[in-house]
């Protein structure tokens, strides 16, 4: 039986309407936006119109403090964990990396984990090039570095990161999109590390996990919905840690101790940018 739809409201394309949307999906109000002309037309069932042109006239911009009851879910973190398999999955491995590497203190492991092969003889680190290690056959190294970590509030962070928008991906595109979105920006952000840092031993997911972030927020941006929707301030404060980094200052401050992969970050950030476009610009046409 279908749902007799009507038009609530209609805007110029200039207005933004993704905060209002995600509070109507909160109060789980089904809702169409299409664009007509130099309009935006916002369709509801026909018996719930008058309440949401109410609803805009005092939320505009939508509202976090209006919110629908929600069940309280039970089964707790196994329950996240079925949910969530290839997140889970994707975890399991950097932690068993990060336990046969001795989070980053085991270079006889990491060496074959590395983007690029090399050697230790006595305080110089001698590296291999990438047309060396490919050659023989060593392809793996493309996307490995990501499960390699140094020290413990490395893997922590993350792990935590990866665990809440691997999970937000995996619910909204499914599982596949994940994997394939995980090697993208592990490939990207490598690479970039290796061109612009030039040979070295590096790692971690955080890479991965600014393309991620700029994933969920420009998709989000183009095409509203629950899941991609970050808790106010994530991303600003992603973004201003980035530029932190990239001054230098907290290799200054840590003389030397903390070598941050910027180049990966920044790489990743726009790789997860772009394919944000695409996938928000899909979404919305649908």
């Amino acid at each position: 039986m279908s749902v007799a739809v009507s038009e609530a409201l209609r805007l110029p394309l200039s207005e933004d309407l993704s905060g209002f949307i995600a509070l109507l999906r909160r109060l789980r109000v089904p809702c169409r936006v299409s664009e007509e002309g130099d309009q935006q037309v916002l369709r509801v069932p026909s018996e719930v119109v008058e309440q949401v042109r109410d609803l805009y006239a005092r939320y505009p911009h939508g509202d976090d403090s209006v919110v629908v009851e929600q069940p309280r879910r039970r089964g707790g973190f196994v329950a996240a964990l079925r949910a969530s398999p290839l997140t889970a999955a994707m975890l399991l491995i950097t932690l068993v990396v990060a336990g046969i590497t001795l989070l980053g203190e085991n270079f006889a492991t990491i060496r074959w984990l590395n983007f690029v092969d090399f050697r230790i003889d006595g305080e110089y680190a001698y590296f291999a090039t990438l047309e060396q290690s490919l050659a023989a056959g060593q392809w793996w190294r493309l996307i490995t570095p990501i499960f390699v970590h140094f020290g413990i509030l490395h893997l922590a962070m993350n792990s935590m990161w990866y665990w809440e928008l691997g999970r937000r991906i995996e619910a909204r595109q499914r599982a596949w999109m994940l994997l394939a979105l995980t090697v993208l920006f592990g490939l990207v952000s490598n690479f970039a590390q290796y061109l612009f840092g030039g040979p070295g031993i590096f790692g971690g997911l955080s890479g991965v996990l600014y393309g991620l972030l700029g994933h969920c927020w420009l998709y989000q941006k183009l095409a509203p919905n629950e899941a991609y929707r970050l808790p106010p301030g994530v991303v600003v404060l992603m973004l201003v840690w980035l530029v932190i980094c990239l001054t230098g200052v907290i290799e200054v401050l840590s003389f030397g101790a903390l070598a941050i992969a910027n180049a990966a970050h920044v790489g990743g950030l726009i790789a997860g940018c772009l394919t944000g476009v695409i996938g928000g610009t899909l979404a919305r046409r649908r």
